[in-house]
Parts: C-alpha cells; sequence; structure tokens
C-alpha cells in the first residue's frame, strides 16, 4: 500500500477501483465527472446519495456503519472524461474539518485489495475538500491526492465545477424540494430510507445565486487575507503565470530598538521534500527562478524590509510548494515585533495583489507567514498562516513548514 502526499499519484493496476473516505464523523462522499477543461459537462455529472449513478461512476453508501465511496470503472467511462474527482464534506451542517481527519483509501473494487491511502494534513476553517482524483494520462489511468480544501461547502465545489446548485430558500419548510437541477448537497429528511428524497412539493420561487461559491481570486483587486484565508492567483480566469514579489516588513514595538530579522523562503517538492532553501546567506535559488533583496538588520524605514522575488513560470516542475518564513537570529521575540506583515505584487508592474497583516504575537522566534501551493489545475494559491515556531534560523522552519503544507 502507498500512503500517498498532496500532489503523489499511482498508477492503477486494476480497472475498477473504490475510494472511500472515512472519519470520526459522517461525510457526504460525492464524486464529479470532468472534461479537459476542469467542468461537468451537464449536472448529471455530479455523482451523490441523491444522484448515485452515472456512466462509469457509482456512489456507494455506507449505510452509515461505514465509509461512503464512490466506485469507479475506467473501462466504462466516456472517452470526453480526463478526470474524476471526489469530495468530501461533514455531513453536519457548518461543520469544518478542524480537528477531524479524513483518509481516502484507494481500493480494487473487485478484490478490496488496498492500493493507496491519503490523509490530508493541517485542516482547518474547511467545510468541503477535494481529496483525490482518479484521471486519465496517455491513455493510463492514475489516482492523485488532492487536498483542496474550500471554506464554502460542497456547493462551492459543485459550483466550481460547473454544477447548477439550487439553495433551499431560508423561509422553505423542511424537506427538500425537487428542482429540474442537481439538489443542493443536503441530506433528506429521515424517511423509512433515510436515501429517498422527499415528497415533491410546490417549487419554490427562484433561488438566487450560492453566495461565496467558488474561491477567491483576483478578478476584483486587491485581497486583504486574514489568517487560515486563501486566495487563488488567477486573474480574468487565467492563472497568474508571470514573476511576483513577496515584500515582508516589521518595525520595533517600543523604544526604538533596532530588531534583525531575516525573512526566507522554502521550497518543497509534491511529497513535501525540502528542495532548497532561500535566505540573507544564499540569495538565489532553483537555477534564478527565486531570487532574495538580501539582509536587512534594523527593521526600520517605511516599506518593505527584504523582498523575495519568484518567477512562477520559470520555477523547476517539481517545485509545488513556497513558504515564506521571518526568523529572529538574535533572539528577539516577535513580543517584540509590530506591523508585521507580508504583501505579494505583481513584480512586473508593482502591484500589490495580496496582503496579510500579522495581528497577533507569541514570545517566539520564527513565524511562518504565507505559503504558495501549486494546485492540480497548475494554478498557485497563496494562503496567510501567521504560526509561530521556537527557531532563530530558516533551518530550524523546514520541518515545521513542512508539516503545513
Amino acid at each position: 500500500m502507498t500512503a500517498m502526499t498532496p500532489g503523489s499519484n499511482i498508477p492503477l493496476t486494476v480497472t475498477r477501483v473504490v475510494v472511500d473516505v472515512a472519519a470520526p464523523v459522517r461525510l457526504d462522499v460525492s464524486g464529479l465527472l470532468l472534461t479537459a477543461d476542469g467542468k461537468v459537462r451537464s449536472d448529471d455529472d455530479f455523482i451523490f446519495y441523491n444522484q448515485p449513478q452515472g456512466p462509469g461512476v457509482t456512489y456507494r453508501s455506507g449505510g452509515g456503519t461505514a465509509p461512503d465511496a464512490i466506485v469507479v470503472d475506467t473501462a466504462a467511462v466516456p472517452a470526453g472524461i480526463e478526470k474524476i474527482v471526489v469530495t468530501a464534506s461533514p455531513d453536519a451542517a457548518g461543520q469544518t474539518f478542524q480537528g477531524i481527519e479524513p483518509t481516502a483509501t484507494v481500493r480494487g473494487a473487485d478484490d478490496g485489495a488496498v492500493l493507496a491511502s491519503f490523509t490530508p494534513p493541517r485542516l482547518g476553517t474547511e467545510t468541503a475538500l477535494v481529496i483525490v482524483e482518479i484521471y486519465r494520462r496517455n491513455g493510463v489511468w492514475k489516482a492523485r491526492a488532492v487536498g483542496q480544501g474550500y471554506a464554502d461547502g460542497l456547493a462551492g465545489i459543485a459550483t466550481d465545477f460547473g454544477v447548477s446548485v439550487d439553495e433551499e430558500p431560508a423561509a422553505a419548510p423542511a424537506p427538500v424540494q425537487p428542482a429540474p437541477v442537481a439538489p443542493a448537497p443536503v441530506r433528506p429528511a429521515p424517511v423509512a430510507d433515510p436515501r429517498v428524497p422527499a415528497a415533491p412539493a410546490a417549487p419554490p420561487a427562484p433561488p438566487a445565486p450560492a453566495p461565496g461559491a467558488g474561491k477567491i481570486n483576483l478578478d476584483k483587486g486587491r485581497v486583504s487575507l486574514q489568517k487560515n484565508q486563501t486566495v487563488s492567483l488567477v486573474k480574468g480566469g487565467r492563472p497568474l503565470l508571470s514573476q511576483v514579489k513577496m515584500g515582508l516588513g516589521w518595525e520595533p514595538a517600543f523604544r526604538g530598538k533596532d530588531i534583525d530579522l531575516d525573512a526566507s523562503v522554502i521550497a518543497y517538492g509534491p511529497n513535501r521534500n525540502h528542495l532548497d532553501s532561500c535566505y540573507f546567506g544564499k540569495l538565489s535559488i532553483l537555477n534564478g527562478s527565486v531570487k532574495h533583496s538580501g539582509d536587512n538588520l534594523t527593521g526600520e524605514g517605511a516599506g518593505d524590509d527584504e523582498v523575495i522575488v519568484v518567477d512562477l513560470g520559470r520555477l523547476p516542475a517539481d517545485a509545488t510548494g513556497l513558504v515564506f518564513t521571518v526568523n529572529s537570529f538574535s533572539g528577539q521575540k516577535f513580543t517584540e515585533v509590530a506591523k508585521a506583515y507580508c504583501r505579494l505584487l505583481d513584480a512586473t508592474t508593482g502591484e500589490e495583489l495580496v496582503r496579510f497583516d500579522l495581528t497577533g504575537a507569541e514570545p517566539q522566534t520564527g513565524v511562518m507567514m504565507a505559503k504558495l501551493i501549486k494546485q492540480f489545475t497548475g494554478e498557485w494559491e497563496m494562503t496567510a498562516m501567521g504560526d509561530f515556531v521556537k527557531s532563530r534560523t530558516v533551518r530550524g522552519m523546514v520541518k515545521p513548514a513542512a508539516q503545513a503544507l
């Protein structure tokens, strides 16, 4: 059996596989059939408990005593379908994955043999996940660990992949109303068979679009993040594959004392393997695709204290994660630092794209400020972190940063 990490993949040795997702709480598990453009062909390609059958893909209930699962018969998947993504969300309304570690297991559907398992690391406010995908590459079917989280539930995932989702109006009665499109991912009221949809009723008024559906992107201009929030570096539907700058700044907290902090970036591969670190002692890594501006010894003055330039388009293919850190080599704690922030800029125009202001401090000597993660779609996402670590150098940040990916 292979224990997978985000981004890793395995070739499938059997034609029929089943992906079950287990957790300490009951989960809703679903599958979406996607074409080469990453969208469903129609709402019929959304497979879940109210629509359990699709071409080559089946939803299988665990009956409350076993994990729900998605079964994929790769020989029966239509030629135009490039991948099947398997999603999971807690059954309880509004529940997040904080403290809940879901594990996806890929098995042979006929013999039950375990092929791989995957537990996404460090989940928090996510209420839904794309956890695994079964995809076709050069005629060979493979399974890939994903672990991409959404804060707006299964409706956010469905909308992102092109499914029409109707939300139940606030004044509607308890039973789920039938609709001519895929119903919202809310379990029907218990009846003799808990998987049977509620009885038809008068159709509701046309619902408003799902609020917050999809991910935050750059379409509306600069994004100000709070801790653990994520923004997709996409504008106008196109990935931002150009040079970006990560500017990091800080000021002494009191008495005008100089404070010497060191900004760094740590690069990782798809298995969270450490590739290299860029800091004041090593100003260029990964063939020059990541460069450091040099050390600022005081933190005085307006503007960014240290800048790291990243050429996303020139990064090696195996560089899929970048964690930006700040350390106090002299041993001063972050409780002695004020106005610490990081901001992402377009290196060509100087436009500020994303900003994260560190609002809290702990008596530690290191902090993980933000991370850039390359998604399975090829786009990059930035997540605000603000996680403190006891480390005065970037070397001591390599392991905790890997665990945070």
